[in-house]
């Protein structure tokens, strides 16, 4: 049986372990917070530090197949890339591709040097779209609407046009050489640009073409998520992340059947096989919930990390949620597929039905 070992039990980390376990998987956790937010759904978890303890990360190293970092912590990355060639087994990660995609102004002058697509940069009207250059997600962006909004601003924020449109995405998986692109996505945002939803597309080949040059110009060897805009003025590339993503991965998992954990691992062990796999065409809608005052509502997933645990609440034919306790809110994630939207859908109101029961029951004293 083939084993990982996790750096990082929050969100990525959780994500990691769910693809993990579908892929029959053994999954070891690594953190040093003890109420890290996934540990109670691994197989083994492991509280310490490994830039204090590595030799327990080399110790661990020898009886996994591998090791994912999944957390976005550039003092951890860092150590991890330097003992590297210490380890006994593939680090899952590329470093150099992480460099670039970190920075969202490398990332865009890495964009313009190979003519990809993207939005504007200092446009000369409103309305801008502004981000800060080295944020996870939609951390720090805004819409400034008039000229004075931008007095003040750090020297580095990215300021680009404002480009309406679908937010959507498309992960690929290299080994250097050959490249996977796999499914993709529509990605669902609340007000604040996080996302709360997610639920697959069809076919885009020109969105498949650029993800693939992107890919194949750095020479990936690992994965990395593509995140663009569907626009009336064409496709515009936003950002890429060089490292695991959370959210899509389950869609892409439930819509076609592709296991982005299990195809990265056989990246570093088998390596990538380019041709079409003839996924599953199935519909898929992954999305986070809270009780608010005016009922319950879809959340991005910054919600969910002030939490101190996340675990199953139910599982049938179709049907997953899972019940994130420990922060300002009870947060459900709601996964639900079938063979069309509209049987899909159903799956989805028995769901939401369950999380309403449950808050119920918790007003009524049960």
């Amino acid at each position: 049986m083939r084993s990982i070992a996790l750096i990082g039990g929050k969100l990525q980390g959780f994500e990691a372990n769910y693809l993990a376990k579908k892929a029959g998987m053994q999954v070891l956790l690594i953190d040093r917070n003890p109420q890290a937010l996934s540990r109670n759904v691994v197989d083994e978890f492991h509280c310490f530090d490994i830039t204090v303890e590595p030799e327990k990360l080399i110790a661990i190293s020898k009886r996994v197949s591998g090791i994912l970092p999944v957390n976005e912590n550039l003092a951890t990355l860092d150590f991890l890339r330097n003992i590297q060639d210490e380890l006994g087994c593939p680090l899952l990660f590329d470093f150099d591709a992480y460099h670039i995609s970190m920075d969202k102004n490398r990332s865009k002058e890495y964009f313009n040097s190979i003519q990809i697509p993207t939005p504007l940069d200092r446009p000369s009207s409103p309305p801008y779209f502004i981000k800060p250059p080295c944020e996870s997600s939609s951390t720090g962006t805004a819409i400034i609407y008039d000229d004075a909004g931008l007095k003040g601003l750090d020297p580095s924020t990215l300021i680009e046009e404002y480009v309406e449109g679908d937010v959507v995405s498309l992960e690929v998986i290299g080994d250097g050489r050959h490249f996977a692109v796999i499914k993709e996505t529509k990605v669902h945002v609340d007000d604040g640009y996080d996302c709360h939803m997610v639920t697959p597309m069809d076919n885009y080949p020109q969105f498949r073409d650029i993800s693939y040059k992107l890919a194949k110009n750095l020479n990936l060897h690992g994965i990395m998520d593509v995140e663009a805009i569907d626009s009336e003025k064409g496709l515009k590339v936003l950002e890429i992340d060089a490292r695991f993503p959370s959210q899509t991965p389950t869609a892409v998992y439930h819509s076609s059947g592709m296991n982005l954990l299990e195809m990265l691992l056989e990246a570093f062990l088998e390596g990538v096989q380019e041709e079409n796999r003839h996924p599953d065409n199935r519909y898929c809608i992954f999305e986070h919930l809270a009780a608010m005052d005016d009922g319950l509502v879809g959340v991005g997933e910054h919600v969910l990390s002030d939490g101190n645990d996340y675990r199953q609440f139910h599982i049938s034919e179709g049907l997953e949620i899972f019940h994130c306790t420990g922060g300002e809110h009870e947060v459900f994630t709601l996964i639900s597929w079938d063979g069309t939207k509209a049987e899909t859908e159903k799956k989805r109101e028995n769901g939401l039905e369950m999380i309403t029961n449950h808050f119920l029951k918790k007003e009524q004293g049960e």
